[in-house]
């Protein structure tokens, strides 16, 4: 049925994704984006419901309102009552937006409100995402699927995979990121997955199917509109089969391996499957192709945008998500244009003469005893993806763009037998390529290789031809000759860099650099082309290649100004969507101020990343070698470092010894402020208190600073989010934590600090610029000093600060701008204790909390940075700060669920993947917003306490939840020590529970906390407890500050008390 373009509908809700979390993360900041810009173009109001602060979608400059609010039925439904929106869309935020979508046509409130569900329908929705009608759906379409059954119990689940045979593979009805699934090879197995996946099912509902982990893994991106026209954007092929899901899978595009035959089988199966379901838009189809045969399966059918379409729209130049938001409001595909050309329609096919290469960034040295192991749940925080015209340079440039520390496939660490290294690919971890390299220098067959990792051969012999070629650059070290022009150009098309190829020929980069300029071995800038020269490209989409034949004249200049603006890259802990929002609010700001401004970002999932987001894009690496050779072709007035995290801050000195200039504040400056011996001798120069502190090379050096006196805690310099930052509490962690230093740092010194307890932790956001300081905010953390920034629950206005406190953070961070000559965005995190205030840190860069502060006060930090850059003082508008919100707090997200192994426990180095903020006019509203935002209930009937260190403070939240008249619980086996800890009076009050029924969700939140002194193994049935807890979705608080917290708010408002539902921007 064809639904005609409705002009009745003038207003729509737009449902975003919430948390950047693992499976869900920055590309559905993208996707909304672009749907929002395409309702706005039709005159239509966009209304956002989005608990993430710091996303691009929720500025009201882009969305005309937006809700920071949890996308939840309960929230979503009075937003639908206060706005009465025509519409909604529900594929553009994940599965967050669509569950809740699924959840209120369920309930009737799209009925009761008239609200049309626009594009894809929820019956549909509900044919894609439940198993069981997925499967009859294609069965019925004469679609082959897997032999599978779908289960609501584990007896079920048990009698289905003794009917399948051992191994099964468990996948969740609606989620995605294979959250709750995973492969079981016995029916032990089977009952830990299924349990899980059980609870993660809004429908209480798992298939179990045959495992096929050793076939092909291939998707495809379907268009299709009302009329039934459908379009193929993009085929992708994941290398490492069906074993790996594909978020952390390295995903190619076009398909390398595939046969012309097959190729066209898939598509024309993948446009039959999104006719069957009944797709409005754009849809994912994933397959599995035997290797051996043509014989394939449809695994699953993804009904909205997802992580694979941001990739696909990237690789190809294609805007899906704005092309799938026209479809939803009733044009075809022949009535739209195709933006890369500009004449065709958007029925024409990408076809690309190029080779992208998407690479998955893992966090796993940041998680202890996380498993490494590659399964079917996801576990990458954020990816990469690198355009080439070979296989071999895009596959090169992604490794770099991880930013790892690798310098291509070549540069691991050897294992050093055959053995190991034949394990090490059958089991693949994060690892993977790095041991099939070695594997190849050692000369094993390609035949086991293949047979062994379940790898085509294809991309086997590709690795083994880079290992070849890197031992022709060895011998040509060994015997200090120059290579040829024609070695070196075929090095720069292989995707080698000058740094590693310096590295093999034993010289310097610089060296490699001027021989290449010498030898005339450039590289050429090309546009994406994704029409083959068909028509002609018209973009300003751009990468670097040593293709060599031809130098596109792409100098889109017409005598303006031009300001090159370095993104964040990928998402990883620490640096996400945050410096996505501060990379386009400074694009914008330049802008507006006269300027052309050239992006460089190497991030599919971002909005910055949207060519037709400013001037210029280049999809590129940001690395030192390839910003120099885009400065260089486009000669700017300077270069923007201070906005994509410490990525981009790290190159500052690096440019600048080549000459770049930088604009803002001085690259001498930044390096004082982020060595932090020369930080900390700053600070003593100038007065302004820090704690006792020294500079530190080696072991011996910090234990003569301690003098046996410990918690001490060490800071490498240019790092981010904590990065091998610890707290050591005796001698016998020191060496260990040397060694990762040396390694996160590269070889500067640490420095080593007393560390301070029980103090609070402050920071503020602040512009500096000539003549002054503009203070963004205070911001008060919630835990006491000891967790990483990234890490507490912030508040805004710092209530429990006293004003003589605030007064000397002010004058300390003025102090500070005017020694460092701060021009632009930077932070400084204090230490307060009583009224004693320490200074422990100075980023000269934007900060994570960034958004959060300017859309709290209304005073958007960057747009004032954009001009203090430049030199100028900035102009505050007349209507900033004018906000109806008077308080803000801003909660992490933390992914631990998808991360095997992981314990889920806080301290000085970074951990959650994401935040959000809720704003009201007390602190408790703004506080259950947020909370509530990332899965917190406020329902306290059942409490569970496990304190490893048993305080008296830890004792008052007991008797606090006693007093509110919860149900206290502690562990069967530990339940005589509490007796004996609390005494008759209150120990008479807990009841005992065993972990078993914890894992079958008996309990609504679990207190968990890990003694503060690290040195102490943890508590292993604590650490069972708050693994168990994660994965079964049971609430859990590791910190006594936000215990506390939790529970005085619970305790101080009634259920939904005074929560309003006010968008963002009202007065």
């Amino acid at each position: 049925m064809v639904i005609p373009l409705d002009r009745s509908i003038r207003k729509v809700l737009v449902l975003g994704s919430g948390a950047i979390k693992i499976a869900e993360a920055g590309e559905f900041d993208y996707s909304g984006s672009q749907a929002i810009k395409a309702l706005r173009e039709e005159g239509i109001q966009a209304v956002l419901v989005n608990p993430n602060v710091a996303t691009i979608q929720t500025d009201t400059s882009l969305t005309d309102k937006v809700y920071l609010l949890p996308v939840t039925p309960k929230y979503v439904e009075r937003v639908i009552e206060a706005e009465r929106p025509d519409g909604v869309l529900l594929g553009f935020g994940g599965q967050t937006a669509l569950n809740c979508g699924f959840m209120l046509k369920k309930e009737g409130v799209f009925e009761k409100y008239g609200v049309k569900v626009l594009g894809t329908s929820v019956e549909a929705i509900e044919r894609a995402s439940n198993r069981a009608m997925f499967k009859k759906t294609m069965m019925e379409a004469g679609i082959n699927v897997l032999e599978s059954r779908e289960a609501y119990t584990l007896e079920e689940a048990l009698s289905v995979a003794e009917e399948i045979g051992y191994p099964v593979i468990i996948r969740t009805a609606f989620t995605l990121g294979g959250r709750g699934g995973g492969v079981a090879r016995n029916p032990d197995e089977l009952k830990t997955i299924v349990r899980r996946g059980l609870t993660h099912s809004i429908v209480s509902q798992v298939l179990i199917e045959r495992y096929i982990g050793h076939w092909k893994q291939i998707e495809f991106e379907i268009m299709r509109d009302s009329a039934g026209n459908s379009i193929a954007v993009c085929d992708m092929e994941n290398i490492l089969s069906m074993r790996v899901h594909t978020g952390d899978n390295t995903v190619v595009a076009p398909s390398q391996t595939l046969t012309n035959d097959e190729y066209h089988m898939l598509r024309e199966v993948s446009i039959r499957a999104a006719a069957a379901v009944g797709v409005v838009g754009e849809c994912n189809v994933q397959f599995a192709l035997d290797p051996q045969s043509k014989t394939y399966y449809v695994i699953e059918m993804n009904p909205r945008l997802s992580r694979s379409s941001a990739l696909a729209s990237k690789a190809t130049g294609y805007p899906i998500a704005y092309i799938a938001a026209k479809l939803a409001l009733g044009y075809t595909l022949n009535e739209l244009r195709n933006s890369v050309t500009g004449i065709t329609t958007a029925c024409f096919e990408p076809s690309l003469d190029y080779v992208v290469v998407k690479m998955p960034r893992f966090e796993f040295s940041k998680f202890p005893s996380v498993k490494r192991e590659l399964g079917t749940q996801m576990k990458s925080i954020g990816e990469v993806m690198g355009i080439g015209r070979t296989f071999e340079e895009a596959f090169q440039k992604a490794i770099r763009m991880l930013d790892t520390g690798r310098e291509g496939v070549c540069d691991y660490k050897p294992l050093g037998s055959k053995a190991k290294v034949l394990e090490a690919i059958s089991n693949p971890t994060d690892e993977f390529f790095y041991n099939l390299a070695e594997a190849c220098s050692l000369g094993l067959d390609a035949e086991e290789l293949c047979r062994r990792s379940w790898v085509d051969k294809w991309f086997i012999e590709r690795i083994r031809g880079l290992v070849d070629f890197d031992k022709r650059l060895i011998e040509l070290g060994a015997k200090r000759v120059e290579p040829s022009r024609e070695t070196l150009l075929e090095a720069k098309r292989l995707g080698f860099s000058d740094a590693w190829i310096a590295r093999r020929l034993g010289i310097e980069t610089s060296d490699v650099r001027s021989l290449r300029k010498k030898l005339g071995v450039s590289p050429s800038i090309k546009r994406v082309d994704s029409l083959s020269a068909e028509w002609p490209a018209k973009t300003n989409y751009l990468y670097v290649t040593y293709d060599g034949h031809i130098r596109e004249n792409v100098d889109s200049s017409q005598g303006g100004k031009r300001v090159v603006v370095l993104g964040a890259g990928t998402y990883r802990i620490g640096s996400s969507v945050e410096f996505d929002w501060s990379t386009m609010n400074m694009v914008w700001a330049l802008q507006k101020m006269g300027y052309e401004v050239v992006v460089v970002n190497c991030n599919p999932e971002t909005v910055s990343t949207d060519y037709d987001m400013s001037d210029k894009l280049y999809f590129e690496e940001l690395t030192l070698e390839r910003v120099l050779d885009i400065y260089e072709a486009e000669d700017p007035v300077g270069v923007v470092c201070s906005v994509g995290g410490q990525t981009p801050n790290k190159l500052i000195p690096h440019l600048y010894a080549y000459g770049v200039r930088i604009l803002g504040t001085h690259p001498e400056s930044v390096s004082i402020a982020e060595d932090r011996a020369r930080f900390s001798g700053l600070l003593d120069s100038l007065g302004v208190p820090q704690p006792e502190w020294s500079e530190a090379r080696s072991a011996e050096e910090v234990r003569a600073f301690a003098k046996g006196k410990y918690p001490v805690i060490l800071r490498p310099s240019f790092v981010l989010s904590g990065s091998a930052m610890r707290v050591v509490w005796d001698e016998r962690q020191l060496e260990d934590f040397l060694e990762q230093a040396k390694s996160v740092a590269g070889g500067y010194s640490v420095s080593v600090s007393r560390f301070i307890e029980d103090a609070r932790e402050v920071e503020v956001d602040a512009v500096g610029f000539d003549s002054g300081v503009i203070v963004g905010a205070i911001i008060e953390h919630i835990e006491n000093a000891g967790v990483h920034s990234g890490d507490s629950v912030m508040r805004i206005p710092a209530v429990g600060i006293g004003e003589e406190a605030k007064k000397r953070i002010v004058e300390h961070t003025e102090r500070i701008a005017r020694a460092l000559r701060i021009r632009g965005p930077f932070n400084v995190q204090f230490i307060v204790k009583g009224s004693q205030v320490y200074v422990i840190e100075c980023n000269l860069r934007a900060s994570r909390s960034m958004p959060y502060v300017s859309k709290l006060r209304g005073l958007n930090l960057i747009e004032l940075a954009a001009q203090a850059i430049l030199g100028k003082d900035p102009v505050i508008r007349e209507d900033a700060g004018s906000t109806l919100f008077k308080h803000g707090v801003k909660v992490p997200q933390f992914s631990f669920m998808q991360l095997d192994g992981a314990d889920p426990v806080l301290d000085v180095e970074m951990r959650s993947t994401g935040e959000v903020a809720g704003f009201g006019q007390t602190f408790e509203e703004a506080f259950v917003k947020a909370m509530e935002a990332v899965g917190y209930s406020f329902d306290l009937t059942k409490v569970l306490v496990d304190f490893q260190t048993r305080t008296q403070r830890a004792k008052a939240i007991i008797e606090r939840l006693v007093g509110m008249g919860s149900l206290v619980y502690v562990l069967d086996s530990k339940h005589k020590e509490y007796l004996k800890w609390l005494g008759e009076t209150l120990g008479r009050h807990l009841k005992t529970i065993s972990l078993e029924e914890v894992i079958r969700g008996r309990i609504d939140l679990v207190i968990s906390t890990p003694a503060p002194n690290r040195s102490s193994p943890p508590d292993p049935e604590s650490y069972e407890l708050r693994r168990r807890a994660v994965e079964m979705l049971v609430p859990l608080i590791t910190n006594l500050e936000t215990a506390s917290t939790f529970i005085e708010v619970s305790l101080n408002r009634r259920r939904d008390e005074a929560l309003t539902v006010t968008p963002l921007g009202s007065m």
